[in-house]
């Protein structure tokens, strides 16, 4: 029978929250980090119990600037409102997006050979003009308005469409460089760290985009004592996932999700 003992001091508990994936992709049978998605996780993270930190575990090479920008502040919201410290630990990278979500924490620990960094904007896209060409295949498009076959992977590049795609990316990366700017603010090293480069461990923690070197769970003891109560807290795989429903996305999103992976080695 277990006894409880009025007014005994709990030992602190510190939830460990995992955000491992692509960003993004708010389809039916995707995998993809979304804010709507993991809202349900975050807000228990920071309100079941009384947590003394929350901590975050990232693996992500990035995906959509939009669900990354949402994630982060949803963390930062509840963060502030509860005077709660976030502590992030990046297993193998976090990168573009995936750094976004990194420097919601207060702090950020990486594995010597963690990949950090990224901090740009990519479009991605195939062309197909071509391959019609050569198979007699014509291509019929009716638009109201000019713009509306904006990028159209069917019809041959179009310089225009160029300049628009960097005019979209300039004000995202803007609005990355900021958010990475004010969280890192006096600790980021003299240097262009905006132009998408990548770093890896020590060299990341030199650059001022990381803190140190350091692991979740000896990282945490070090913080809160050898008796804290370590919580993990992950996304549940739907059924149909479970049942091995991808098999039914798209493959053009399979390929773009390896192919984000596959920039850094993984």
């Amino acid at each position: 029978m277990k006894i409880k003992i009025p007014f005994l001091k709990k030992p602190p508990l510190v939830p460990i929250l995992r955000l491992s994936g692509v960003i993004g992709g708010a389809g039916r049978f995707s995998s993809g980090l979304t804010d709507a998605g993991l809202a349900p996780l975050i807000e228990r993270a920071f309100t079941r119990g009384t947590p003394a930190a929350v901590a975050l575990v990232i693996n992500s090479p990035g995906g959509s600037p939009v669900q990354s920008s949402l994630i982060a502040a949803r963390i930062r919201r509840l963060a502030d409102e509860k005077k709660i410290p976030v502590h992030c630990f990046v297993e193998d990278v976090a990168a573009s997006g995936g750094y976004w979500l990194a420097v919601a924490g207060d702090d950020i620990y990486v594995d010597a050979s963690s990949i950090i960094g990224s901090i740009g904007v990519i479009s991605q896209g195939f062309g197909f003009n071509e391959l019609m060409e050569r198979h007699g295949i014509e291509r019929r498009v009716y638009t109201a308005g000019t713009s509306k076959s904006f990028g159209d992977p069917f019809l041959p590049k179009n310089p225009a469409d160029e300049v628009k795609i960097k005019a979209l990316q300039e004000p995202i990366h803007q609005a990355f460089i900021e958010h990475v700017k004010r969280r890192r603010a006096g600790r980021l090293a003299k240097a262009d760290l905006f132009n998408a480069d990548i770093w890896v461990g020590q060299k990341a923690v030199e650059m001022g985009l990381v803190d140190g070197l350091g692991h979740v769970v000896p990282k945490l003891k070090e913080l809160y004592g050898h008796k804290v109560r370590l919580v993990p807290m992950g996304q549940k795989r739907s059924l149909m996932s479970r049942l091995g429903a991808r098999a039914l996305s798209s493959v053009m999103a399979e390929l773009e999700q390896r192919a984000l992976w596959a920039r850094f080695g993984l």
